[in-house]
């Protein structure tokens, strides 16, 4: 989820916590669970800070080892001893457990976007991503803000919180059911499909697909039950043997690329002395575009020259980022 709904989270676990005897009996206790919630809600997205080394890293450890299985034991125990020694009376065992509730509930809520988590490391390394709730959803955002809304006008946070959490609860049911009306309705329109993803947006009823047959590659989008192919490649086996595409498939922003894309179609092209290997994420076309790409331009010596992979959404932005120019 995004950072604004994490914080929201974190604010609602914080009032559900008063149905905790011991947390509403001592002030100190309260004032630091809700510290701790909040803190729990956001802490495991601090390798956001990974994008400012570069996108290559980024993507391959974004919602990886801070979102795995030591790291949702380690940041409540972390946590609680901050909060502990800055608030000595407070009761720890209830800390540690309400903040290590809201460093769950966010590894889990992550894992029904469709970027997902490597939540089950170190027992695997498989990206976990269910694909029902887009990373801002509107309505589950919008739910929260009316019961701290309500919350703020004096209404009790337990049973306000309570309500909140089960309308959520029906809601990512709901979700489910209406992905796989749209994955339905895909087999239907594309006969012979052995890979689908659909993936959520903003708006309730839109939905993103991306489809494999034997032979092909769609794309498109889904209106309720209505879909609407957009783009179809033919499918090309990867050129195993061919010595330049894998030179460039061991380029540090190229195998970034392909352990976080499950399906993408990739590109081989010449200009004058460059080679250039572009590999193209197939689920989130914008505009006419595929804004999610790697691409290596190496020398006729099959050495790299330059690379890139992350979210470009023109030809000459791309050209701006390798400092290369086809011309």
């Amino acid at each position: 989820m995004d950072t604004g709904t994490h914080i929201v989270m974190g604010i609602a676990l914080g009032g559900l916590a008063a149905a905790d005897p011991v947390v509403a009996s001592h002030p100190a206790t309260m004032t630091a669970v809700f510290a701790g919630t909040i803190i729990g809600s956001q802490i495991p997205d601090i390798d956001t800070v990974l994008k400012l080394r570069s996108n290559a890293i980024y993507i391959r450890h974004h919602r990886g080892a801070t979102h795995s299985i030591p790291a949702v034991l380690f940041w409540p125990l972390l946590i609680t001893a901050v909060l502990g020694l800055i608030m000595p009376s407070a009761n720890i065992l209830h800390l540690w457990l309400w903040t290590f509730l809201a460093v769950f509930l966010h590894v889990f809520v992550d894992i029904f976007n469709s970027y997902g988590t490597q939540a089950l490391r170190p027992i695997s390394n498989r990206w976990i991503a269910l694909g029902v709730i887009n990373t801002f959803d509107p309505i589950i955002f919008g739910l929260h803000l009316v019961a701290l809304m309500f919350w703020a006008f004096g209404t009790d946070p337990v049973w306000t919180m309570s309500i909140l959490y089960i309308v959520v609860f029906f809601y990512y049911v709901l979700r489910f059911i209406v992905q796989g009306a749209v994955k339905h309705a895909v087999r239907n329109t594309i006969p012979g499909t052995t890979h689908i993803i659909v993936a959520p947006t903003m708006r309730f009823f839109q939905w993103r697909i991306a489809a494999d047959t034997d032979t092909h590659h769609y794309v498109g989008r889904a209106y309720g039950r209505s879909i609407n192919i957009y783009d179809k490649f033919q499918k090309m086996e990867l050129p195993k043997s061919n010595e330049l595409f894998q030179t460039a498939l061991k380029d540090k922003n190229l195998s970034a690329f392909v352990s976080f894309s499950p399906l993408y179609r990739w590109e081989i092209n010449e200009y004058g002395e460059i080679y250039e290997v572009r590999l193209i994420d197939l689920r989130y076309r914008s505009n006419d575009y595929y804004p999610f790409v790697a691409v290596a331009h190496l020398n006729h010596k099959l050495e790299v020259v330059n690379s890139y992979t992350g979210w470009i959404f023109s030809e000459d932005k791309l050209r701006k980022k390798l400092d290369f120019s086809h011309n």
